[in-house]
């Protein structure tokens, strides 16, 4: 197997093809056909950037030959075509089930939207790419002119002639359905280091080695914990002879600034923290390079002529130089991975081969050699680039219409598989200089698949919490640190996408296709299995110093996170928040795990204490899933399902340890644990805290140990937002039951106290606060309250701010 083979699976299954001279067509699922055409009769078998596992399981089907005219029917559709060239009126697909709708060659389609290949110069929002899901009940993926990747690995070019090659998703509504057809035939997210799930520290600014290591101190001091030091592209020599261009490619220490390289990796790797430098390929190999000399003798030309060593990605030969010489090197002094910056256009010396494909996947491949987990940062370059985590989405202008796009173009692209988006939090240049901007991004980016603090480099841009007000730096700060006591739960939903195929950030009409308003508000998402994300995206009320975001809340009751305050569900609503509020929403049964570590550490380390969100109201179950870091891509490559059966099957395989934590309502029994099978990386015994949101128990909480038969009363807390059982040591072999009595219901919360620090400090006149006070208070129903508010002449957004508290829940207004 050569350095550049990967595991694919490209000649599909000989009972799915349907084949005459010109025409093939292959059933892969369902409800999903590949649809080729070729004028000399040669179809194609190789692998593309898209479709890397074409052998699938044959899938029931009906094929009518009727001489003039061919028929496959599947129970999702119904194909007529008339054996000719392909066009508009030969080729059809009509739906079979709940939508009928037909499609017929060369219609476009208008999807829910995927992805795009950057956000460079966006000010807020702009077109994507199709994804595989439509409300047509049917997208298209063309494939006929991407690169193709030879038997061997390595990479080659369509053939020439006309000819077509694409792939109908016909899956109606069912969108899960259609994705998990995606991801067959495509490959399944690989599975990210746990430590990526941390917060990253990056910005465009030549650092020396002092004043990159205090600004990491200082986060330590502040108690902020980091798990990835990004390295823009002043690690390296900028100023060069102009005789070589620009400097914005280069391999080569700038030593003024880091005299000693492998020194400061060291020390940046004694803090805990993971190192990316950041590359532009683009410009080759040039003779002021460090390793020029090395990598001339590599290539067989002659060093002491100076030329250019030009970027070759066709190459085979430059290829193994670009990695086995001037990466390499740099990995052995302790890069750990790359960002890849290319942006110079998808063109190379071989029509069809776009260098940023060549970039992503042998990079990936490379530093996934031996065993450790494979992990770049680099740009979309179109369908099957999930495969390739994480991705850098560009440089976007720092305002509010960039923010408010971000939550929906993180959605959908998880339309088109792509589920590891990397953003430059905060915005990355121009823009303007707003605290409440920046915090906002900083709190979006605690709900996005990776939280990358960044900025350009002017002097007056950066992203300290520090250098911001008192209330902005606070809330950042917090919002920092509740990212890494998140990673539990996200190393878990990471899990799970990469052996499940669910993306961590869903579009709510996955789970609702039928409901209108789940298609109304796009920048609502589901972060995980668990939680619900509503992101404040625009600038605070002056009245109220309110942030708010509209949104539909599936037909559900939900709890706030961290306001504990519950909402009644299958409805649309205004949320309201103060600069360190977010709407962050879980359902009756939702399991959160967190770390509960008081000093969070660098790098983000499976955790001694865990502290578990739970909401009572309805049965819940969750499975924390853990490793030691090891394992790689399994057998697959990196390009498939990782396997997660805890087995240890083969030195590269990821051995999960998972924790059983379960809820039943009707008896109000937690079970957590044990956790197997057991690993040196868990540790022996953890502290474990329950918090139970938004319920007050009315009895002791009781708790029984497996292989222990008395039970005991555990400490238990109460505050406004709910109660919190301090558990205390337990060994993680064992089994712990905790009785929270039968039938536990969310507590009904009187919002009249929550609406007075929202009248209080509301910019207003004395006399109508008060009038609005002592309306709220009157000994009067709820109804009657509303309508007096109404009519009172108070300003909209303050209306909206007390109404969503009065009529949260609709036990307090029965």
């Amino acid at each position: 197997m050569s350095r550049y083979d990967f595991p694919t699976s490209p000649v599909a299954h000989p009972d799915a093809i349907v084949v005459g001279n010109k025409y093939r067509f292959t059933v892969l699922t369902d409800g999903l056909l590949r649809y080729e055409w070729a004028e000399d009769g040669k179809f194609e078998d190789r692998a593309s950037t898209f479709a890397i596992r074409r052998k699938l399981a044959a899938p029931n089907y009906y094929l009518w030959d009727r001489g003039h005219v061919l028929e496959i029917i599947t129970k999702r559709f119904h194909v007529i075509y008339n054996k000719k060239e392909f066009s508009s009126e030969g080729l059809a697909v009509q739906l079979r089930g709940p939508i009928t709708n037909r499609w017929c060659y060369s219609q476009n389609v208008e999807t829910l939207g995927g992805t795009t290949r950057t956000l460079d110069m966006a000010n807020g929002k702009i077109p994507v790419e199709p994804g595989v899901l439509s409300r047509e009940g049917f997208a298209v993926v063309e494939d006929s002119k991407t690169m193709l990747f030879e038997p061997g690995g390595w990479i080659g070019p369509r053939r020439s002639g006309k000819r077509s090659d694409a792939y109908i998703f016909c899956y109606g509504h069912d969108y899960r359905d259609a994705m998990r057809a995606f991801y067959a035939v495509s490959g399944s997210q690989p599975l990210l280091p746990r430590w990526a799930l941390g917060n990253w520290w990056s910005r465009y600014h030549p650092y020396s080695r002092r004043e990159y290591l205090n600004l990491i101190d200082h986060f330590q001091r502040d108690n902020v914990p980091l798990a990835v030091a990004v390295l823009d592209m002043d690690w390296h020599k900028v100023r060069i002879p102009p005789t070589y261009g620009s400097g914005w490619t280069g391999y080569s220490w700038n030593k003024e600034l880091f005299p000693d390289p492998v020194g400061f990796l060291g020390e940046l790797h004694e803090r805990d923290l993971r190192v990316t430098l950041n590359v532009h390929p683009a410009d080759g190999i040039r003779a002021f390079e460090d390793q020029y000399e090395e990598v001339a003798e590599y290539l067989g030309l002659d060093p002491s002529k100076g030329s250019n060593i030009n970027f070759d990605c066709t190459d085979r030969k430059f290829m193994d130089a670009y990695f086995d010489v001037v990466h390499h090197e740099h990995e052995a002094e302790g890069v750990d991975f790359w960002w890849v910056d290319w942006q110079q256009g998808n063109r190379s010396r071989i029509e069809g081969i776009d260098p940023l494909w060549v970039l992503n996947h042998f990079h990936f491949m490379d530093i996934g050699r031996g065993h450790q987990r494979p992990l770049i940062l680099s740009r979309f370059a179109g369908p099957g680039s999930h495969r390739y985590q994480i991705g850098f989405s560009g440089d976007t202008i720092m305002t509010w219409d960039s923010l408010n796009f971000q939550p929906e173009f993180t959605a959908t692209a998880s339309n088109i598989g792509y589920g590891w988006w990397s953003h430059d939090i905060g915005g990355h240049m121009q823009g303007y200089k707003d605290d409440e901007l920046t915090t906002r991004w900083v709190q979006l980016g605690c709900f996005s698949p990776i939280l990358r603090l960044h900025s350009s480099n002017n002097i007056f841009n950066t992203r300290e919490p520090w250098v911001y007000n008192k209330e902005a730096c606070d809330v950042i700060e917090d919002t920092l640190r509740f990212r890494h006591r998140l990673i539990p739960y996200l190393y878990t939903m990471n899990a799970r996408a990469a052996s499940h195929d669910e993306p961590l950030v869903q579009p709510i009409y996955w789970d609702y296709p039928e409901t209108e308003e789940a298609y109304l508000y796009p920048n609502q998402f589901r972060f995980g299995s668990e939680l619900f994300v509503a992101p404040i995206t625009r600038s605070r009320d002056s009245t109220t110093h309110l942030g708010n975001t509209k949104v539909w809340l599936p037909p559900l009751r939900f709890v706030d996170v961290f306001t504990g305050v519950v909402y009644d569900g299958d409805r649309e609503l205004s949320l309201h928040r103060p600069l360190n509020g977010y709407p962050v929403l879980a359902a009756e049964g939702a399991i959160i795990p967190l770390d509960a570590a008081l000093n969070l550490e660098n790098g983000a380390p499976n955790p001694s204490s865990l502290e578990i969100l739970l909401v009572v109201g309805a049965d819940g179950s969750f499975e924390l899933i853990e490793d030691n870091g090891t394992g790689t891509r399994v057998d697959d490559g990196g390009f498939g399902i990782v396997e997660v059966d805890g087995t240890e099957s083969g030195t590269d395989n990821v051995r999960f340890s998972y924790t059983s934590i379960s809820y039943k309502q009707s008896s109000g029994i937690l079970r957590i644990g044990p956790t197997l099978p057991s690993d040196p990386s868990i540790p022996k015994n953890r502290d474990w805290i329950i918090r139970l949101v938004a319920h007050t128990p009315k009895d002791d909480i009781r708790c029984l140990l497996s292989g222990s038969k008395k039970t005991t009363v555990v400490q238990t807390t109460t505050n406004a937002n709910g109660s919190t059982i301090n558990i205390g040591s337990l060994p993680t072999d064992q089994e712990c039951v905790l009785e929270l009595g039968s039938g536990p219901q969310l507590d009904i919360i009187d919002p009249v106290s929550r609406c007075w620090p929202i009248i209080y400090d509301a910019n207003m006149g004395y006399d109508q606060k008060e009038a609005i006070w002592y309306t709220i208070n009157a000994d009067q129903p709820v109804s009657t309250r509303i309508s007096r508010l109404q009519n009172m002449g108070i300003k909209q957004e303050l209306l909206d701010a007390l109404l969503e508290l009065i009529l949260a829940d609709s036990r307090y207004c029965s």
